[in-house]
């Protein structure tokens, strides 16, 4: 046995569980709250409903349903793009960030705190264990804006050179679905979905 299977399928077991055990406690279905999770994540750019789609690996249409619940229960509100016509973007609540806030990525974070561990590093870890995942599936790579190759530093302040667009700093550390490689060691895009430390699984 490859030393990493074991870990890796305990990983995947346990993150299920307390993705419907978080799901439960609210009265959600685990792909509720994963939309959820990424939304808290992602950009301008990426916190569409196709993007939705693309990051969790499921259909429009069960990205459709899907929306719908949240907002009915009030965790998500639709706003129109100023800019770009019909685009609408898809924003967390103060109901939805408080389901977030006590979701099971944060209390990883606390206990490798109280384990003098520290929460960096370890994701830093995370991350490459998620870049080779990606190369091996072929899934669309969903990055943070700041480590894009199309990020670019003015040096008075932030612009994306793929869209020409001036990006605010809180943006920049947030994730993008136009995110590209800065170098060719790491995973391009293709199509499909993603997966991400802080969701890990489909749990659908």
């Amino acid at each position: 046995m490859i030393p990493a299977t074991f870990v890796f399928e305990r990983l995947a077991a346990l993150i299920h569980q307390l993705v419907r055990e978080d799901a439960a406690r609210h009265g959600l279905l685990p792909v509720h709250l994963q939309v959820l999770s990424y939304l808290a994540q992602a950009n301008r750019y990426s916190d569409l409903p196709i993007a939705v789609a693309d990051y969790l690996g499921i259909t429009r249409g069960t990205v459709s349903q899907t929306l719908s619940v949240l907002e009915r229960r009030g965790l998500i509100v639709r706003e129109a793009d100023s800019r770009h016509g019909k685009r609408i973007h898809l924003v967390l609540t103060a109901a939805g960030e408080a389901i977030l806030a006590a979701s099971w990525p944060r209390r990883v974070d606390q206990a490798l705190l109280a384990a003098g561990s520290d929460p960096e590093v370890f994701a830093e870890d995370l991350r490459r264990v998620l870049a080779a995942l990606q190369r091996l599936n072929r899934y669309r790579v969903f990055g943070q804006c700041r480590q894009c190759a199309h990020f670019i530093d003015t040096g008075d302040g932030y612009r994306c050179g793929l869209t020409g667009e001036t990006l605010s700093g809180e943006q920049t550390i947030r994730v993008c679905r136009e995110w590209s490689a800065p170098d060719a060691d790491e995973p391009s895009t293709s199509p499909g979905g993603s997966i991400d430390p802080t969701v890990a699984t489909n749990c659908r």
